[in-house]
């Protein structure tokens, strides 16, 4: 410190001299720069570094920006593969979706059977990789990407496989066996103490979490059925895996937000759960969380009202775990409508001031601008009459908020006139297809009819979430716009009595009518979240099926709480098993929640998009689009449709989009990259005008945000492809980097 104040004095009398001689003001900049240079480099250098980096998931603020401008309009035509790594271990169904790190030119990434690895990112040379199953394992799951912490010469890295969080050393790639209990925390711990329930957690986490201090802060992926986990956020010491606190999404008694609730649904209800990832402003202490809704999803008969803190961003402090405000974009949610990222902390111009925000996209379509300090929205939100439920038990809420701006990006209402036009035959299908069911505005409530629901529950925005250049407060976020047929069946009594002594696969066939057909499919066949159960003997072993039952993998809840005899008559079903053995009689022990009153159950038909006959999205193009924001006036800048289907594209049906899975970055260069398209391809646009400047081909699909970073003065854009998931392409394990020749 005396050093500095030493210099500052010199400099100061420096410049009294100066200030008399005739020559001064031509030589003040030159000796402010000799005299500034040395002193200042420290803080710009640190600045330096902090862009050269991609040092958490999504970049700071979850906004996926960069100062980076190598690469920028005039030069990206000629980007070119700098380096391609494979993992080794592509599964059948599930994708990329890593958002990698890079620190200290060392890039960090999950592989499809979630191995840490670490890279050399000039090059792409592995360094080291992290296996947490084991050699012979072939579990695996959709994760998002790594959290990063160091504390002096301790650096570590937290990962989420399955059911537990491992710390390991970021150099070594070693686990921290003294991190937790014997290296690892297991999130299915100290969620509910209620006794005499038979309650099962099933709490995995597909996102990364952040840090704040010596905290590192995990939100959770849940099951999405009657008694399944609460999503409550909670905080461990990075150091010990030892939990600090804990916030319940699920309020309990004499905490904000428990009259919202029947009166003991928190012993029991789940859901809530911030699945798509946390941000924190540590400037402020606080950590933001966007979360799902309460399950079950589609139906609300066992927890009357308006079911806080479910599709709320929360504020919390970051230290303790208090609540600061909470803001809540759907009531007593009936379609599935999380909020599907984490929020994008920004700052806005508006009325002549700067306003610290907080920008949170929907499924809806809606984006809420919230100010950062109290949640009050920036642009005026109405609560809008809704339609009512139909169904036994339920009380639907009788408004929804609705955002005056921004305006939605989606289409928000079914009827004839948004059927597709892309053939006479294409729409005289959908048409006789829709008829099966109830059309109307976006918050029209299911049914056992069922109804057709704009948007669907893949967006409107999606877990891709959105990025937003700091220079200007423009967001850019990719849109699905295609919807889904939601339809209620009545839920069978899962009391099995009445199917003792039935042949063992034949009980097991209707143990998989009653559990997994509604993800899975009646016929097997899957869907667009669930992958095909048909022939899975030609990829999984029974003992791998088993394990995936118990644990859960991507958007799949484990069933550890299943009877043990239900879980082997069902793969005794799904491998066709040559098994003589009957089902047997259980001993009844009552309702297997205590207390609890008998209510008619529903579970959703399929998870369906309502589609032509050959499989195209049953609504008139544009299906998927990349939109700019002003954040600043609420406006839309521009939208673009992102993706094409080729075979249509050839019959001169263009400018359609596709589904997209996947985030994009916005740089300094004036850039956007960004995969997400069904078509495979990785893009720069320009972030003025949508145009798109340069295109690559991708072995596999880019359903993964992407990053970049600086080494020696070389910029790169990397990218995760591994295809497959959601979009149903083909699969792959690559990690391919770009750069200027």
């Amino acid at each position: 410190m005396s050093k500095i104040l030493l210099i500052i004095g010199c400099f100061m009398k420096f410049i009294n001299v100066m200030k008399n001689a005739p020559e001064h003001k031509l030589l003040m900049p030159f000796l402010l720069s000799i005299f500034l240079l040395p002193s200042l480099s420290g803080c710009k250098l640190t600045g330096d570094k902090n862009d050269k980096m991609w040092g958490e998931y999504r970049n700071e603020g979850t906004n996926a920006y960069s100062g980076l401008k190598e690469i920028n309009k005039q030069n990206v035509k000629q980007l070119k593969v700098a380096w391609t790594y494979r993992t080794g271990d592509k599964t059948d169904y599930v994708s990329l979706e890593c958002n990698p790190l890079i620190i200290n030119n060392i890039l960090y990434g999950l592989s499809p059977r979630l191995k840490a690895f670490a890279l050399d990112a000039e090059t792409g040379k592995e360094l080291w990789v992290f296996n947490p199953f084991g050699k012979e394992s072939k579990e695996g799951g959709f994760n998002r990407g790594l959290t990063y912490w160091k504390s002096g010469d301790d650096e570590r890295l937290f990962m989420f496989p399955a059911n537990k969080m491992i710390s390991i050393d970021a150099k070594t790639g070693k686990q921290m066996m003294s991190f937790g209990d014997s290296g690892y925390v297991d999130l299915n711990e100290n969620l509910r103490s209620h006794k005499g329930l038979n309650l099962q957690e099933n709490v995995e986490n597909t996102s990364p979490a952040v840090i704040y201090k010596d905290l590192i802060i995990v939100g959770s992926s849940v099951g999405e059925d009657y008694e399944n986990s609460p999503g409550h956020i909670r905080a461990y010491n990075a150091r010990t895996g030892k939990m600090q606190w804990i916030f319940h999404t699920v309020p309990q008694p004499g905490e904000r937000g428990y009259d919202t609730w029947p009166k003991d649904a928190y012993k029991t209800a789940g859901g809530c759960n911030a699945w798509a990832g946390l941000s924190i402003d540590r400037n402020k202490g606080i950590v933001f969380a966007a979360t799902g809704s309460p399950s079950f999803d589609f139906h609300g008969g066992e927890r009357l009202g308006k079911n806080l803190f479910g599709n709320s961003v929360i504020a919390i402090d970051a230290a303790t775990g208090k609540y600061i405000w909470h803001y809540q974009v759907v009531h007593h949610d009936l379609w599935d409508y999380d909020l599907p990222s984490p929020p994008n902390l920004v700052t806005v111009k508006k009325d002549g001031k700067t306003i610290d925000a907080v920008a949170q996209i929907t499924k809806q379509g809606y984006i809420f601008l919230l100010d950062r300090a109290s949640g009050v929205p920036l642009f005026p939100v109405e609560e809008k009459k809704v339609a009512a439920s139909t169904m036994p038990y339920e009380e639907s809420w009788p408004t929804q908020p609705v955002p005056t701006k921004p305006v939605p990006l989606c289409r928000q209402k079914f009827d004839e006139r948004a059927i597709t036009d892309i053939s006479p035959e294409a729409r005289d299908y959908v048409l006789n297809e829709a008829k099966k069911y109830d059309w109307g505005d976006i918050y029209l409530p299911p049914s056992t009819k069922g109804i057709i629901q704009m948007p669907g529950y893949r967006g409107g925005a999606e877990w891709s979430g959105a990025c937003v250049d700091k220079e200007t407060g423009i967001m850019y976020v990719g849109i699905n716009d295609i919807p889904n047929i939601t339809q209620l069946l009545e839920k069978q009594d899962a009391n099995t009595e009445n199917l003792d002594n039935v042949p063992f696969n034949k009980a097991g066939e209707i143990l998989y009518t009653r559990t997994c057909a509604a993800c899975h499919g009646n016929d097997r066949k899957g869907n667009t979240s669930f992958p095909p159960l048909l022939n899975i003997e030609q990829r999984l072993n029974p003992h791998d099926v088993k394990t995936t039952m118990e644990n859960g993998r991507g958007m799949m809840p484990g069933f550890r709480g299943m009877d043990e005899q239900d879980k082997e008559a069902i793969i005794a079903f799904l491998f066709n098993s040559e098994n003589k053995r009957v089902y047997k009689k259980k001993n009844k022990d009552g309702d297997a929640i205590a207390g609890k009153e008998k209510k008619m159950r529903y579970r959703l038909r399929d998870y369906i998009q309502l589609l032509d006959q050959n499989g195209y999205p049953g609504t008139k193009p544009p299906w998927g689009t990349l939109n700019a924001v002003d954040l600043n006036t609420g406006e839309i800048i521009w939208k673009k449709p992102l993706g094409e289907y080729p075979e249509l594209t050839k019959k001169g049906i263009t400018n359609t989009g596709t589904q997209l899975f996947g985030g994009g970055i916005v740089t300094a260069g004036g850039l956007i990259f960004i995969g997400a398209s069904k078509d495979e391809k990785f893009r720069a646009i320009d972030k003025l005008t949508g145009k798109t400047l340069w295109e690559f081909q991708l072995p596999a699909g880019g359903y993964a945000t992407p990053a970049t970073y600086e080494v020696d003065g070389k910029q790169y854009v990397v990218i995760a492809a591994g295809g497959g998931g959601r979009q149903r392409t083909k699969t792959g394990d690559y990690y391919i980097a770009f750069a200027l020749p």
